[in-house]
C-alpha cells in the first residue's frame, strides 16, 4: 500500500486574520509570506481560550502577491498541511507548529439588512 493512501496532511481553516501579513526575505533571497489566522473554538470549555491564533507560511508566488489586499480583520480561508519546524536559538532549541499554506482567499462576508418595519396601523 502507498505512503498516500495510509497518511494524510490536510489542514483547512477559516478564520480572521489577526495582524498584518509580513514578508521575510530569507537568506536564500526566496520570500516567506508568514501570517496568523485568528480562528474561534466551537464549544470552548470554562477558562479555555474562546480561540486559537494558528501561524500560516508560504513560498507561494501567488499567494504572496494576494497577501497584499489583505487586512487585519479579513476573512480568509487557507488550506495547506500541518509542519513543525526546529530550529537553534542561543538559549537551546526551539519549535513551531505552522500551516504550511497551498491555497488562501479572502472571503465575502454576508450583510446582514436590516429587517423591514411592520406598520402597525
Amino acid at each position: 500500500m502507498s505512503l498516500s493512501v495510509i497518511d494524510r496532511n490536510d489542514v483547512a481553516l477559516r478564520g480572521r486574520l489577526a495582524a498584518p501579513v509580513e514578508l521575510r526575505e530569507l537568506p536564500s533571497g526566496d520570500t516567506l509570506l508568514v501570517f496568523r489566522l485568528t480562528v474561534r473554538r466551537p464549544a470552548p470549555r470554562p477558562r479555555e481560550p474562546r480561540q486559537d491564533t494558528i501561524t500560516c507560511v508560504s513560498f507561494a508566488r501567488g499567494l504572496i502577491t494576494r497577501s497584499s489586499g489583505w487586512e487585519p480583520g479579513d476573512l480568509l480561508e487557507v488550506e495547506g498541511s500541518l509542519r513543525r519546524r526546529f530550529w537553534r536559538t542561543p538559549t537551546g532549541h526551539a519549535v513551531a507548529h505552522e500551516v504550511d499554506c497551498r491555497r488562501a482567499r479572502k472571503c465575502r462576508v454576508p450583510v446582514r439588512r436590516p429587517e423591514p418595519e411592520v406598520d402597525a396601523g
